[in-house]
């Protein structure tokens, strides 16, 4: 019989509304970060940097690019014989089949997979969060504590504390209560979505809670752990840690990249972080081409002049165009002649001469101000934007457009341009 200490599942199947146009086609872990790594990259690194060699990632929206990207699990190691890593989508089961409704209800359809282990602690993560942890020395905490559930917690300030599921602890870092974004925090403890739970802890509240419409790990299996007795614990987690949701904390995630003294280091030689590469040739900086401050993929041609930007592997960036505080993703081309201030281009985007991107005042997006503000462009994957065309900002496009799409070769601040077919 196997038997693991403990496995990690990945939750991995969210489709990120909030980042609008760069999810419309793939799950948010699978969204570029930094150039040349993935959004699930980072738990995956975390996960085999701590000694855990067994992964369930549990997908479900727009997997495609999610499956080819983490293959057999070779990047991080995780090609094993016993463990490794295993991609588990909802399936057709004899009685019944549905989707997976909640984050506890995903776990839930894979008990078979975690039985299968035999282990005696099950580490719960999230696939859309950019940091580096020891979940060692989480595991360790959790152990000496003889927790049966441990919480890592992060201290937010308080005045964001109501955004979060928030935990109540005594000295000892015991929970007493937690409050599920509470209206008036008592607490600025917030939960960072990782969990530890014993085995038999989770597996008894998953069963006990499984007709639950939507099962959640904040909403019903902590509460019903915590209702039962179990003791639960607080570890708290003082590195950076970033929630990728939304287009304006992806946006400053990938620029804190590319500060002088970056708060978090993709260079560490003793926490690395593993992505599946391609096999491309190394950058080209053409003469009288101008690069401060900012990071540049494999296989990418420079021509005009970058700032204070992350360009992912394979971009072309033509002559004379400047590009500022921007993101750039693989294998786009930026024509020449063009301007670009704190506009998100996705994959594969084809963008023609003399176009500008963030000119002009910034006015709230008469559809989406949730999704796109703070003065940002984004333009979603497999795009085209014809010639000379002027776009303001907090704008939104997507499809193939022409200049019959654009009034007067313009897009004012503040519209999105979404051609039928292709949904925000």
């Amino acid at each position: 019989m196997i038997k693991k200490e403990m496995i990690a599942m990945l939750l991995a199947g969210g489709q990120g509304s909030r980042l609008g146009v760069l999810t419309s086609k793939v799950a948010k872990p699978a969204v570029s970060f930094g150039g040349k790594y993935r959004i699930i990259d980072f738990p995956l690194s975390n996960c085999i940097n701590s000694g855990v060699d067994t992964v369930g990632v549990l997908t479900q929206y727009q997997p495609l690019r999610l499956n080819t990207h983490i293959g057999i699990g070779i990047p991080w190691d995780l090609d094993r014989n016993i463990g490794g890593v295993t991609v588990l989508p909802p399936y057709e089961k004899s009685t019944n089949s549905e989707w997976y409704t909640g984050t506890a209800n995903a776990i839930y359809q894979n008990l078979e997979y975690m039985e299968s282990f035999n282990p005696e602690y099950v580490l719960i993560l999230s696939g859309d969060h950019i940091y580096k942890m020891d979940y060692e020395v989480m595991l360790d905490f959790h152990k000496q504590n003889k927790a049966e559930c441990t919480i890592a917690v992060m201290p937010v300030p308080m005045e964001e504390a109501k955004r979060f599921g928030i935990m109540i602890t005594d000295e000892n870092r015991k929970i007493t209560e937690f409050e599920e974004k509470p209206e008036h925090p008592r607490s600025n403890l917030a939960s960072m979505g990782i969990y530890i739970f014993n085995w038999k802890t989770l597996k008894e509240a998953l069963i006990a809670k499984a007709d639950q419409p939507a099962l959640d790990f904040g909403k019903h299996i902590i509460p019903y752990c915590h209702e039962n007795g179990a003791p639960l614990y607080a570890y708290e987690f003082n590195g950076y840690w970033k929630d990728v949701g939304t287009l304006n904390s992806y946006w400053e995630a990938n620029m804190e990249l590319i500060d002088i003294v970056p708060e978090f280091n993709l260079y560490e030689e003793y926490w690395k972080i593993y992505t599946k590469s391609d096999i491309l040739p190394p950058q080209y900086f053409a003469a009288g081409s101008v690069v401060e401050k900012s990071i540049v993929g494999e296989g990418s041609d420079i021509y005009g002049k970058v700032y204070n930007s992350v360009i992912g592997c394979g971009v072309t960036i033509g002559k004379d165009t400047v590009v500022r505080d921007s993101i750039i993703m693989n294998n786009s081309r930026i024509g020449t002649g063009c301007e670009l201030y704190k506009t998100i281009v996705a994959e594969n985007v084809e963008i023609k001469d003399n176009s500008r991107f963030g000119i002009g005042e910034e006015v709230s997006n008469e559809e989406f101000p949730h999704i796109y503000n703070s003065g940002l462009v984004c333009i979603g994957e497999k795009s085209e934007v014809p010639e000379g065309i002027t776009v303001g900002k907090n704008a939104c496009i997507f499809g193939v457009t022409t200049p019959q799409d654009y009034e007067n070769n313009y897009l004012p601040s503040g519209k999105n341009l979404i051609k039928a077919g292709d949904e925000a």
